[in-house]
This record gives C-alpha cells, sequence and structure tokens, in this order.
C-alpha cells in the first residue's frame, strides 16, 4: 500500500446562542469558509453547536416538580433544534458543500417530541455520512436529552479518512472507546464542551490507544452570546455579558499521544494541524488494541447496533 498523502485537520473553538439557530447557521457558514483558508481536509465543530448548549441553567427543574417558565424555556430551546430533512439541515449541507471538505458538527437534534445531543458528519460535497446520537447525556442533561442506542455509532468512511464521532463524556465510557477502536479510524473526533484541564491528556489517552489522530473541539462562550435576559436564562455562573460559561480547550493530539495543535483557552479560534496519516501504521507496530495488543481468549466485547423501537 501507498504511502498517504498529508491531511490538514481543524478543530473550530466557537460558542452559539441556544435560542438563535438562524444566526448560528450564518455562523457555521462563516467558520467553514475560514477552515477552508486554512486548506482543511477536514474540520470539527463543539458539542451542540447548532442549536446551543444551555449552560448553567436549571430548566425550573426540582426533583418531583417543574415549573412553568422551565417548561417554556425548553420549548424555546426545542425550537431552536434541528431535523433531519429540515430546510436548516438542507443549509448545513449546502455550506459544507461550498467549502469543500468532511466535517463533523454537534447539533441538538429534534426527532419526534425528543431532543438529542447529535452530531453529523458530511461528506465534502454536503451528503450526510452518518448521524450520532449522544448515548448518554451526563447528569442535568439527561433532563433535556434523549438516549441514542446502538444504530447510532456510525463509522464513516470519507475523503479525509475513516471518522468516527464521540461526544464529550462518552469518551469516559470504555466500552464505546473499544467499539470505536475496533473500527481502526483514522480520525477519532470529538465534540465537546468540557473546558477543564484534565481534558487534555484524557484526549491523549485515546489517541495513544486507538493510534488515531484525536480531534477535540470545544465550545467558547460568553453569557453576553445567549440573548435571553436574566428572567428567562439566569445562569448559575453569572449574568454579566463576559462571564465565561465555556472556556474552550480545542486541541489535536497525534497517534502517539502527542500535542500537535496546542489547545486554545479563552477566546473563539481554530486549531490547525497537518495529518501524516503514516504515523497511525508506525504506531500499531507495538500497540493495535484491537488485534496483535488484544486478548479476545480473556475479554470480549458484545455490541447491540439495532435500532430500537417501542412500537414496531
Amino acid at each position: 500500500m501507498s504511502h498517504m498523502s498529508p491531511k490538514i485537520a481543524t478543530v473550530v473553538q466557537a460558542g452559539s446562542n441556544p435560542f438563535d439557530t438562524p444566526s448560528t447557521l450564518i455562523k457555521f457558514a462563516d467558520l467553514l469558509s475560514d477552515a477552508k483558508s486554512e486548506g482543511s481536509d477536514i474540520v470539527v465543530f463543539p458539542e451542540a453547536f447548532i442549536g446551543g448548549y444551555p449552560k448553567g441553567v436549571d430548566f425550573g427543574a426540582r426533583v418531583g416538580s417543574r415549573n412553568d417558565a422551565g417548561r417554556d424555556l425548553f420549548r424555546r430551546y426545542a425550537d431552536n433544534a434541528i431535523m433531519l430533512g429540515s430546510p436548516e439541515f438542507a443549509a448545513l449541507s449546502d455550506a459544507v458543500t461550498a467549502n469543500d471538505m468532511a466535517c463533523i458538527v454537534g447539533a441538538i437534534e429534534k426527532k419526534g417530541g425528543t431532543l438529542y445531543c447529535s452530531t453529523f458528519g458530511f461528506e465534502r460535497d454536503g451528503r450526510l455520512l452518518g448521524v450520532h446520537r449522544k448515548l448518554m447525556p451526563t447528569a442535568m442533561e439527561r433532563l433535556i436529552w434523549g438516549c441514542g442506542d446502538g444504530s447510532d455509532l456510525p463509522i464513516m468512511d470519507s475523503s479525509a479518512g475513516r471518522l468516527v464521532s464521540a461526544i464529550c463524556w462518552e469518551n469516559y465510557m470504555p466500552h464505546l472507546r473499544s467499539y470505536y477502536y475496533d473500527a481502526q479510524p483514522d480520525f477519532y473526533c470529538v465534540s465537546t464542551v468540557d473546558d477543564r484541564d484534565i481534558w487534555i491528556p484524557s484526549m491523549q489517552m485515546i489517541a495513544l490507544e486507538s493510534r488515531s489522530f484525536v480531534l477535540s473541539s470545544c465550545q467558547y462562550l460568553e453569557r453576553g452570546m445567549i440573548g435571553l435576559d436574566a428572567s428567562k436564562f439566569d445562569a448559575v455562573q453569572g449574568n454579566a455579558p463576559e462571564t465565561v460559561l465555556i472556556n474552550g480547550g480545542s486541541c489535536i493530539i497525534n497517534p502517539m499521544g502527542e500535542v500537535i495543535g496546542k489547545p486554545l483557552y479563552g477566546k473563539e479560534g481554530m486549531v490547525s494541524a497537518q495529518i501524516d496519516l503514516d504515523m497511525r501504521t508506525r504506531g500499531q507496530f507495538d500497540l493495535d488494541v484491537s488485534g496483535h495488543y488484544a486478548r479476545p481468549d480473556i475479554f470480549e466485547l458484545h455490541t447491540n447496533i439495532q435500532e430500537q423501537k417501542n412500537v414496531q
């Protein structure tokens, strides 16, 4: 097999207003254009970029009760979610086509009466490669998002390479990681809002285990970017416009666990790096956790990737 040609990968660090998807779609197209100017072959956007991440609010929920104001805030949030096949979804696809690069973008997806924290994977021609729905929302996220199932774990072959998508704390689910590692991804794409310093070594560990390139994209979000006053959106961190709700930390890690796109904090921006896919093979010389470094005589992972329906 011949050597792989070099690629350029970009992770976007940006935030969005959870209650104004039309403006977010414009921002998405503008950021894709910026990534194109970097010569990118693949770009990854943060968790919940389309539809927004309402960090710091409780939607009026207490154990055993919900209030009317919280229900109306959820209604506003759901009204800005995106549905497959909608005009808003077509706008995403058209923006990808116009900028000619593979793309993973985090979105709040409405399916039936439930919202999901999803990622959409697009080929450079705008074709949908797959939808990943977060398997396990963390803590209070479960109030507003449903859980994906095994049919929501696409292995996506793109012009940039083979892609998988994992969202935020899903990356702490060892069995999910093992399932993805078995697919031999070139790019392990992470959309997140986790801005802690400890996130970076977590991404390094995943790169080492998978011998893939980890592309981790995190939001940068200030309270002033959310266009509701405190009477409707009361963020626990504070409601001053300059209050930072999510501080970033987007980065790119190579298959040896080395940081090749340094984490960006405290502002919106992009992190790009040149990718040598042959490094994956060099790394697999001594570690292939789904191959010569596996012990199937001792350990097995059984997966159910069938769509689950309550009405057949």
